[in-house]
């Protein structure tokens, strides 16, 4: 039942064969129906080489670049420790709420 139903080898296609017949005759209709005659194609223009300059690294440059880096640092550490923090404060102020209901629920059932 749960094997694979091979066709015999006559009926199978032979390797390298298409079962879809190829397309011919498609005559496509020009992209446009405007009349306009080409125009006369120019010589590219030789791409110059753009001259760039180099990327020079001073010693200011470089403290200015590693005191950004420490600033960005710093102020994503401490965006991420607030959230945590206040992650943490609303766990605990719902954990307290829930002892509280417990204790005031609970209450009327042992007097």
């Amino acid at each position: 039942m749960f094997t694979p139903k091979i066709p015999p080898p006559d009926t199978a296609p032979a390797p390298g064969t298409s079962l879809v017949p190829p397309l011919t005759g498609l005559v496509h209709p020009p992209a446009c129906t405007c009349h306009h005659t080409p125009a006369a194609p120019t010589a590219p223009a030789p791409a110059a080489p753009v001259a760039r300059p180099a990327v020079q690294l001073t010693p200011g440059s470089l403290i200015v670049a590693a005191a950004g880096g420490t600033a960005v640092v710093l102020v994503v550490g401490t965006v991420l420790v607030s959230m945590l923090l206040a992650t943490a404060i609303t766990a605990a102020s719902v954990a307290l709420c829930a002892v509280v209901l417990r204790s005031l629920l609970n209450r009327p059932n042992n007097r």
